[in-house]
């Protein structure tokens, strides 16, 4: 499937929203070198060696050593959201899922480095420095030298990082387009976006409100699967919370779905046409061919399918989360918290927007700045009809296309659409990455959309707010990994995870560390 008129159609709403007065300076840090990091990969912005076990918990995730995204609250440790602007906040409260790993035994070990308010591919543009990939294929490799350094990936590359280098059992991310699910491919690890409202985002600072989640990245589906019945909870103070009831539904439609006890016998796998596009790089499909021959083999019945609105779905999700994400950052205005720069010399102090503009200016990064001017753009009385409206449908399009291809019913709606019986499928796979994870000195060369284009495969399954979880399945010829992913019916992700435990011991992939 080729999505080169769609991206084409992408690059003219960029260009449509530009600001020839945006510049890059030394506030938008983009691949600034590492501040000293405790390790060479910069995963931990704040780490705290000493935390030890609590001796008297008793909960399932006892003495479990977990990481902390630092866009997600802790009273322990700074939230910085790897931003000039929040570089000295410290949140008077826990998110919800904290409390819940620390009620459960969990230690929390540190907080991890990302990009700037979750907004990237790459793990570059941070205020701390980029996040180097801790993989390696070379046994007994020491750290490679900074010519050879590459990502591990955006916005979650810290956590990735932190759990690919063995400094952590497990760590949490968020995943609005891609963020845990493109990391864990890059770095060879497991990682879970869960279906949207199933986990609490009460706490999480707000990228774009109706895609943001918060996931679990983990060596190993058997470490994710309890940290995901604890944090798997209704919060009533999250408004996007899914109740008990929906829940419920969700279970009890799990329930009479496939088994998946003892084998794949009977399982029906889809394979969707259109997650190959022109920018996949072709050393990726070999090893997913690999998988789809172990996966016959061992009973599964895998099947061509069709999701015709996918070409579209790129686009669309960058119009949806820059919209969301230019009203959410509007917040950050100098008065209330953060970062404030007083208005320079000759400038009328009086004047509020004179306070706004220089510290706004000065406190987000050129990444960040762009995509509001983008989100802007897009809800503008110009704009809005084409673009902003015109994501909207997509968006429902795509989710319409999945709830056609899952046996399963989605709970979340009453109608599913017309379904060829041919074609139902379990769960859907597909690679996780378009490549490998690219060398730093690549990434800095990259326009726009080159970056976006990134996220081309894992945004479907965030527009339809369904489970996704990319697990490693092999390697290119350089022996760097890449990541398949498995996308299931909304609240099916327990089955999503059961599904990636049998393809884990099918590849039976190594980690490097």
């Amino acid at each position: 499937m080729r999505h080169g008129k769609h991206l084409q159609d992408f690059r003219k709403f960029l260009r449509s929203s530009y600001f020839p007065g945006l510049k890059r300076n030394a506030s938008s840090h983009l691949c600034s070198a590492p501040k000293a990091p405790q390790d060479w990969t910069n995963a931990f912005v704040s780490q705290d060696d000493t935390v030890e076990g609590n001796s008297n918990a008793t909960g399932p995730l006892t003495n479990l050593s977990i990481a902390i995204k630092d866009n997600i609250c802790t009273k322990q440790y700074k939230t910085t959201c790897s931003s000039a602007f929040l570089q000295e906040f410290s949140s008077p409260y826990d998110a919800t899922v904290v409390e819940l790993l620390r009620s459960s035994g969990a230690r929390i070990v540190g907080k991890t480095n990302c990009d700037e308010f979750g907004m990237g591919s790459f793990n570059v543009h941070s205020v701390h420095g980029p996040v180097i990939n801790p993989y390696s294929h070379k046994t007994g490799s020491k750290p490679p030298s900074e010519n050879e350094w590459r990502s591990a990936g955006g916005s979650s590359g810290g956590s990735a990082a932190a759990v690919a280098s063995g400094a952590c059992h497990a760590a949490l991310g968020t995943d609005t387009g891609g963020s845990i699910r493109l990391p864990a491919s890059y770095c060879g690890v497991t990682g879970l976006k869960p279906s949207y409202g199933l986990i609490s985002r009460w706490g999480v600072v707000s990228y774009a409100d109706s895609l943001d989640c918060v996931g679990i990245l983990a060596r190993g589906v058997k470490d994710i699967n309890p940290i995901f019945k604890t944090l798997s909870v209704y919060d009533s103070k999250d408004p996007t919370s899914a109740h008990d009831d929906v829940r419920k539904k969700a279970a009890d439609i799990a329930s009479t779905s496939f088994p998946l006890e003892r084998s794949l016998d009977g399982l029906v796998v889809g394979i969707p046409q259109e997650y190959f596009p022109e920018e996949l790089n072709q050393s990726s499909i070999a090893p997913l061919r690999k998988l789809v021959t172990e996966l016959r083999s061992a009973g599964a019945k895998v099947v061509s399918v069709t999701l015709p609105s996918t070409p579209y779905a790129l686009s669309a999700y960058y119009v949806i989360a820059s919209a969301e994400a230019s009203s959410n950052l509007a917040r950050y205005s100098g008065i209330h918290y953060g970062l404030r720069i007083e208005t320079p010399e000759g400038a009328d102090k009086k004047k509020v927007s004179n306070v706004y503009s220089h510290t706004r200016s000065k406190g987000f990064g050129h990444e960040v700045q762009k995509r509001i001017l983008l989100g802007t753009y897009a809800l503008t009385a110009d704009a809005f009809d084409n673009y902003f409206l015109q994501a909207q449908r997509v968006r429902n399009l795509v989710k319409d296309d999945f709830n056609r291809v899952f046996k399963s019913p989605n709970p979340l709606t009453s109608s599913q659409g017309e379904v060829d019986p041919h074609h139902k499928v379990d769960v859907l796979l597909h690679p996780s990455a378009v490549g490998i994870a690219p060398l730093l000195s690549e990434v800095a060369q990259m326009n726009a959309l080159e970056a976006y284009v990134q996220d081309v495969l894992t945004v479907p399954a965030s527009l339809a707010g369904l489970p996704a979880l990319s697990v490693p399945i092999g390697t290119n010829k350089d022996g760097w990994p890449l990541g398949a992913s498995i996308v299931g019916q909304w609240g099916q992700d327990e089955f999503v995870l059961r599904v990636g435990e049998f393809i884990e011991k099918l590849v039976d992939f190594k980690a490097s560390n």
